[in-house]
């Protein structure tokens, strides 16, 4: 199984095209055009096989505050794998290569993830944030209550994750801040 890497602009209109059209399958309707936008900019990881592509994952970058300094964090977004290739390691593949990114240009990673999602990532150590989570809006600071609990964070091989006695604060974005 091969895994490619490459940034949003090198996919192409052909690549992109499919890669749309996994994640509205994988997302059975309920993938937004404010959360493809939340797909691109970054680095893309994907899996093809005879049929296509079989698997896809990104990590973008976002700005996150706490306890008074800012993080470059690399936010993992778009992860689906195509429904006949389930379970067959390809999520786990994809997602190998996007903690590489990760670890190798940002101070921690983080994702929000799906109840179907979250053993994936607990398995490959990814830590639930225990903390309060805010994104800092146009009309000032927000509480993200309804996210707290489904947010991972991963250490990037710096230093420890962040304290969760103080809150995340991420940048804002349209659509699911998170």
């Amino acid at each position: 199984m091969i895994v490619r890497t490459a940034p949003t602009h090198d996919l192409g209109a052909a690549r992109l095209r499919s890669v749309r059209e996994l994640l509205d399958t994988a997302f059975e309707g309920d993938f937004s055009d404010d959360d493809w936008d939340h797909t691109l900019g970054g680095v893309h990881a994907w899996i093809e096989d005879g049929r296509g592509l079989a698997a896809h994952g990104a990590v973008v970058q976002r700005r996150v505050l706490h306890r008074g300094r800012s993080y470059r964090v690399g936010y993992v977004e778009g992860l689906a794998v195509r429904g006949d290739r389930r379970r067959q390691g390809l999520g786990g593949a994809v997602m190998a290569e996007l903690e590489r990114v990760i670890d190798g240009t940002y101070a921690f990673g983080a994702l929000s993830a799906s109840d179907a999602g979250a053993a994936l990532y607990r398995a490959r150590g990814w830590r639930i944030w225990e903390g309060r989570l805010d994104a800092l809006g146009p009309e000032g600071t927000v509480r993200l209550a309804e996210e707290e609990g489904s947010v991972f964070l991963r250490p990037a091989g710096g230093p420890a994750l962040p304290d969760p006695a103080a809150p995340l604060v991420f940048d804002w974005r349209d659509g699911d801040v998170m």
